[in-house]
């Protein structure tokens, strides 16, 4: 029955008629914002391009993210020693089971029921069975460990844990962020010292970590906020009404938009830093003005990056679960139709997370090009005093050109 409905339906002139015109709308505006777009889509593009030719002219930068991974490990690591070490803080809460006739107590315990608190050397002494012996039917048993003041050292190690990796995650901005400004303003490229990543990570240690804690301290207060929103909603879940979900509902989105403007303000804060010394607050001033001056050449870039960023790591993890299936089930290591599909999908995560981690590099090249490429622009003229530090791609796209020294 269905499948004869859906052959009417696809057999419907009409049906392929309105698809056929929606395609073509999409079709036409996507090419007129082509048209319209064409030569910051070319300013992008040659971005990206330069981009990769600063990756390649740092290769250490490339390898640097795994530092700030094992870091994170450690953090998860001490936050869950502290967690276990916190959950054996407090007072052990013990319940009285099976009290019945063949269990009965006295004095203290007279009127002790199942379910109340006992203390088991009080229930030994004070509860016997008919005969004077001790309670076959009936314990006192542990129930749960009573945390009392360990519940707020909870909250605080939570908000360590969220405060750690979104410092991590800083100081990674900023070190890359420094090594590519110092490839951009470098007028010889040639002349990018070689150990730049150490040197970028001395100058952040002594200088910029203040900033960093800053930063991260404000967007790691936003993703608190939204860890406790997200746990009181399960506790309430099943008693909460259709205005209560409603809330939550609009509580989540903000706060969710709210924590990633708040990382594209603190990427960017941290790239201006980079290159100008300047503290957070000044530095994400000047980097969110001088990205709404240039609000259209940001979304061009943005999405022409995102999606060959997207495009590259789809790439690379096909083409290591294609070379995986290869090697191993044409090779009847492994039977793929009662044990491939596991390890497949294992090697396409993980593959999709280590793509990720080092096109993170790549990403950051690419932003801190393009701030500086946009300081570039407006600080300088092509004069002899102040010449373009962009490359003769950007200058030739932009109709721009350095004036020779006489």
């Amino acid at each position: 029955m269905i499948q004869g409905e859906l052959e009417e339906i696809s057999n419907t002139k009409e049906l392929w008629l309105t698809l056929s015109i929606i395609l073509a709308i999409i079709l036409l505006i996507v090419l007129l914002l082509i048209l319209f777009l064409r030569k910051r889509i070319a300013v992008a593009i040659t971005l990206i391009k330069e981009g990769s030719k600063a990756v390649s002219n740092v290769l250490s930068a490339l390898f640097f993210p795994i530092i700030p991974w094992c870091l994170k490990c450690i953090v998860v690591v001490w936050v869950l020693f502290i967690a276990f070490h916190l959950f054996a803080v407090g007072n052990q809460v013990f319940r009285a089971h099976g009290i019945n006739e063949t269990c009965r107590c006295i004095g203290k315990y007279e009127t002790l029921k199942s379910g109340d608190r006992c203390e088991p050397q009080l229930f030994q002494e004070l509860c016997h069975n008919p005969n004077g012996g001790p309670c076959t039917t009936g314990t006192c048993r542990f129930f749960k460990m009573e945390s009392g003041p360990a519940a707020y050292l909870h909250l605080v190690n939570a908000f360590g844990f969220f405060w750690g990796l979104w410092f991590i995650s800083g100081m990674t901005d900023m070190i890359l962020a420094g090594v590519f400004a110092k490839w951009y303003w470098t007028f010889d490229k040639r002349r990018v010292p070689f150990f730049s990543v150490t040197e970028s990570t001395g100058r952040t240690l002594r200088y910029h970590l203040g900033t960093v804690a800053f930063g991260s301290l404000i967007i790691s207060i936003c993703s608190f906020i939204r860890a406790i929103i997200e746990y009181t909603e399960k506790k309430v879940k099943g008693a909460e009404n259709t205005i209560m979900k409603a809330f939550f509902c609009c509580l989540k989105c903000f706060f969710w938009c709210l924590e990633n403007f708040l990382r594209f303000i603190n990427r960017n804060a941290y790239i201006m830093c980079a290159i100008h010394g300047k503290n957070f607050c000044t530095s994400a001033k000047d980097a969110f003005n001088l990205l709404m001056r240039n609000v259209l050449r940001v979304v061009v870039l943005d999405k022409v990056a995102d999606f060959l960023f997207f495009i590259g790591k789809l790439v690379i993890t096909g083409s290591v679960v294609a070379g995986a299936y290869f090697l191993v089930f044409k090779n009847n290591y492994l039977n793929l139709h009662s044990e491939g599909a596991v390890p497949l999908l294992v090697i396409a995560i993980g593959t999709y997370i280590i793509a990720a981690t080092f096109f993170s590099v790549y990403s950051m090249a690419v932003d801190t090009l393009f701030l500086c490429f946009l300081e570039d622009c407006e600080r300088n003229d092509g004069s002899v005093e102040r010449p373009y530090f962009m490359s003769k791609n950007l200058r030739q796209i932009l109709g721009k050109r350095n004036k020779k020294q006489r």
